[in-house]
C-alpha cells in the first residue's frame, strides 16, 4: 500500500484532479513530506479510493492528478458501538481501536455511572475531536470506510429507541451472561444465517446499573460475557468489537 493516504471531498464523482484542503496539504506535504511525483492515496471515507500522482507540492493547496479510482466493498456486516463515556483520552482510544476494526457508527452514551458530562458545546466539540481520531486512524489502517460518530446521548434512551437492528448486545458482568459464540450460533439456527446489522454496547467504569441492565433485556439487549476478568471499558470495547468481528467472519 502507498505510503501516503488523504481525505478529500471532491466536487465531481470522477475527478480528474483533487485539491486537498488546507489541512490535510500541510499534513502531506510538511508533515509527511511528500513530494511531486510520489504516490498518493486519496479517500473519501465512503468506499471510494482514488489512486493519484502528487503534482504540486503546495503546503497550502496540493494537487492531485488521478490516475484511476477504485471502490472497496463494504463488510458483509454493521456493527455500531454504543460506547458509555470513559474517564480522561480513553474514548479517544477506543474511537482509533473501533475504526480500525471496522465499526460502521460509533454513539457515546451517558450512563447512570458516567462520570463524565457533556453540554451542548462541550459535546460539539468532542464529537469534531473524535472524528478526527478516526480520519486519523483510518488513514493510517487503510480503511476507505469513515465511521459516523453519533450525538452523545442517554444510555437508556438510546436502548429504548434502538431499533433495526439483526442482534443488539450488552457486555455484562452479571451472573448468566451467555457466551458470544452460543448467542450467535443460537441465531443462525432459528433463521439460518447470521446477523448483518449488530449494536455492541459497553459499559463506563463500574458497569452499567442494575437498573440499565433491567432495561436492556426489556429493550431486547442480550447480556455477553467478555470472560472472568474484569476489564477496563476501552479494553472490553476493542475486545467485544474483535471478537464479534471474528465470529462474524467465520
Amino acid at each position: 500500500m502507498p505510503d501516503f493516504r488523504v481525505y478529500c471531498q471532491p466536487t465531481v464523482a470522477d475527478p480528474a484532479e483533487i485539491v486537498l484542503t488546507p489541512d490535510e496539504s500541510h499534513h502531506l506535504v510538511a508533515v509527511n513530506r511528500a513530494k511531486a511525483g510520489d504516490t498518493v492515496v486519496a479517500f473519501d471515507g465512503r468506499g471510494c479510493d482514488w489512486i493519484c500522482e502528487l503534482a504540486d507540492a503546495d503546503k497550502r493547496a496540493a494537487r492531485l492528478k488521478v490516475r484511476f479510482a477504485q471502490r472497496a466493498k463494504p463488510l458483509p456486516w454493521r456493527i455500531t458501538l454504543g460506547q458509555a463515556l470513559p474517564l480522561g483520552g480513553a474514548m479517544d482510544s477506543i474511537v482509533r481501536k473501533a475504526t480500525e476494526i471496522g465499526a460502521a457508527r460509533i454513539v457515546p452514551l451517558e450512563s447512570e455511572r458516567t462520570q463524565v458530562h457533556l453540554d451542548g458545546g462541550r459535546s460539539d466539540r468532542k464529537i469534531e475531536k473524535w472524528q478526527t481520531a478516526a480520519l486519523e486512524a483510518a488513514k493510517q489502517c487503510g480503511n476507505p470506510w469513515l465511521p459516523e460518530i453519533g450525538a452523545v446521548t442517554t444510555a437508556s434512551a438510546f436502548m429504548e429507541a434502538a431499533k433495526g437492528y439483526d442482534l443488539k448486545l450488552i457486555a455484562s458482568l452479571q451472573p448468566g451472561a451467555k457466551s458470544l459464540r452460543s448467542v450467535l450460533a443460537q441465531l443462525r439456527s432459528t433463521t439460518g444465517r447470521g446477523p448483518s446489522n449488530v449494536l455492541w454496547l459497553v459499559g463506563p467504569e463500574g458497569d452499567f446499573t442494575p437498573a440499565e441492565m433491567g432495561l436492556s433485556r426489556t429493550c431486547g439487549f442480550e447480556p455477553i460475557t467478555l470472560g472472568p476478568l474484569v476489564l477496563r471499558c476501552e479494553t472490553a470495547a476493542v475486545y467485544a468489537l474483535s471478537v464479534l468481528s471474528y465470529e462474524l467472519s467465520s
